[in-house]
């Protein structure tokens, strides 16, 4: 290892502000699946024609452009807000937190974006209706809803 770890105390505070930045996809759709309230409420900062190609169902469709203009008309402020966008590859869901922190919400970022939502098997709507994918057994334990982390 070229560099060396940090010390447990700055790793502890490190990795304790990380978890509460990020959720992940099966801890979101855990939370979306339980009945009741989730506690907070799923943005797709994507595009009109990616959202259309697939989304997680029931989160609210607003652009990270559009979020200045639209944010106060489609989000309540006390409800905390979970953001993704395509992948881990792409930073839209980091804006989309940025625009909206700035705004005064509470965000995390969902890791993974919507490609790992799909690719552990999670349901999704596009414009033709709902999709159920199998669950991609290199992303998701295939047979239970437990991976041990």
């Amino acid at each position: 290892m070229r560099v060396a770890p940090a010390a447990s105390a700055e790793a502890a505070a490190y990795f304790r502000a990380s978890l509460a930045f990020h959720a992940d996809v099966s801890d979101v759709a855990a939370a979306l699946a339980a009945d009741g309230d989730p506690g907070f409420v799923v943005l797709d900062s994507r595009s009109t024609e990616s959202w259309d190609q697939g989304h997680i169902p029931g989160a609210v469709h607003l652009p990270t452009a559009l979020i200045p203009e639209q944010a106060a008309g489609l989000l309540d402020p006390a409800v905390p807000v979970v953001t993704y966008c395509w992948g881990p590859g792409c930073n839209g869901a980091t804006r989309a937190a940025l625009a909206l922190a700035e705004r005064g919400y509470r965000v995390k970022e969902m890791l993974g974006g919507f490609e790992y939502w799909a690719r552990e098997g999670f349901p999704y709507e596009t414009w033709q209706g709902p999709v159920r994918p199998d669950a991609d057994p290199l992303t998701a334990p295939v047979g239970t809803d437990d991976c041990g982390c």
